[in-house]
């Protein structure tokens, strides 16, 4: 049977919203930043017209509203707030601690360029610059994804073996405030299949008594760094359970990633969120033209899903790993970095990289075409002219 639902126009934003909405936390704070703000907002009318229980507190920042959000988890309730751009690295500081003290916070991110120059539209530069902060990261194509990962994290976050913050990233503009059908899951239902927040070691219990942020020297450190990795080790090996728990329930089949006709696919793309599907568009006409391409979607980047990447790829000629960020390396970007550490010893295949889409530029089925082509003519001839590429930029 079915679960119950209904279908409602939502932006990402607003699908964001109505995710925690229903997840109805104790306490939000935020601060509103483009092309985050409609989350807050419509939380915001939520908490006036009084339809969640949350306590909602308007900060000055985003560095106060990590802050805050921390110490309530902190306390022993559960805490969300989200943000983009400037506002996550003004949390810098506080993501570190959030996940240093093992608090599982859960965040909605909209993801915008870095200035400078200031700009308010999409590349990944905000939270790959966070990749080493401790948080997992799941990166949504839509905003059905949004709606649907945004709950799931909860769960995930909040497990007692994992007990770590979590990322729900989202594009900005291109998913964030485009309006498409989204299903709406009962509220009961909801609340039934993510359950109670049971904090295991709250400031608030006086008969069990803890210490949140005292000063660790090296006597220890170290070790708590290292059951920090230890627990994104375990994280690893728990999400598949979780995440079966939400497929029986979504009717979905989320996993670390998502392949698109790769099962005979010579030549194959590998890339995250809004772009994966103007690239299903394309891969749909090549086939067409009996030209083998398929594509791999990244979901979660962390726990980065390298043994799952290795076993998708090991039939491909050549692949190009597409980032949305600049990691200021030459030697390529985050993601094709993780990859190529990935594949590296396992298998033997041909790696490029095109960055592409930085600052909100688009990128067309034209851009991927191209891309596919160039890949194809590397699977040929099994030579790379260049490593890193840049996909639609005036040079």
């Amino acid at each position: 049977m079915e679960n119950k639902y209904k279908i409602i126009p939502l932006t990402g934003d607003q699908a964001a919203a109505e995710a925690m909405r229903q997840i109805n936390p104790d306490i939000v704070a935020a601060y509103p930043i483009t092309p985050q703000t409609e989350i807050v907002m419509t939380f915001a009318q939520f908490v006036a017209d009084g339809i969640v229980d949350t306590e909602m507190i308007q900060v000055e920042s985003e560095h106060s509203a990590m802050s805050t959000t921390l110490g309530a988890c902190a306390a022993g309730v559960r805490a969300m707030t989200a943000t983009s751009s400037q506002g996550l690295a003004l949390m810098w500081e506080v993501l570190y601690i959030a996940s240093g003290y093992r608090l599982p916070i859960v965040m909605p991110v909209v993801n915008r360029a870095l200035s400078g120059p200031i700009n308010i539209h999409c590349d990944h530069s905000d939270t790959m610059g966070a990749r080493d902060s401790g948080w997992l990261h799941i990166y949504c194509e839509n905003a059905q994804e949004v709606y649907e990962m945004t709950i799931a994290a909860i769960k995930i976050a909040e497990h007692p073996e994992i007990l770590l913050p979590v990322m729900v990233c989202q594009d900005g503009f291109i998913t964030s405030h485009a309006t498409e059908g989204v299903k709406i899951f009962d509220d009961a239902d909801i609340k039934k299949l993510i359950g109670e927040y049971k904090p295991k070691y709250p400031l608030l219990d006086i008969k069990n008594p803890v210490s949140y942020g005292p000063l660790d020297l090296q006597d220890y450190y170290f070790e708590h760094k290292r059951q920090q990795s230890e627990a994104v080790k375990i994280a690893k090996e728990k999400i598949p359970g979780i995440l079966s728990e939400f497929n029986k329930f979504f009717g979905k089949d989320y996993g670390y990633i998502e392949t698109y006709r790769l099962e005979d696919a010579e030549i194959a793309i590998i890339a995250m969120s809004s772009t994966c599907g103007t690239a299903r568009s394309v891969i749909d006409e090549l086939h067409k033209n009996n030209i083998k391409a398929g594509m791999l979607k990244i979901r979660f980047f962390r726990p980065f899903p390298a043994e799952e990447i290795v076993n998708a790829c090991r039939n491909l000629r050549a692949i190009a790993v597409l980032d949305r960020a600049e990691s200021f390396s030459n030697q390529g970007g985050p993601l094709f970095a993780e990859v190529r550490a990935a594949l590296y010893n396992n298998v033997s295949i041909p790696v490029v990289n095109y960055i592409y889409g930085l600052g909100g530029r688009d990128i067309y089925t034209e851009d991927i075409k191209s891309i596919f082509s160039e890949v194809k003519e590397i699977a040929s001839t099994g030579k790379v002219k260049n490593l890193v590429n840049y996909q639609g930029v005036r040079e």
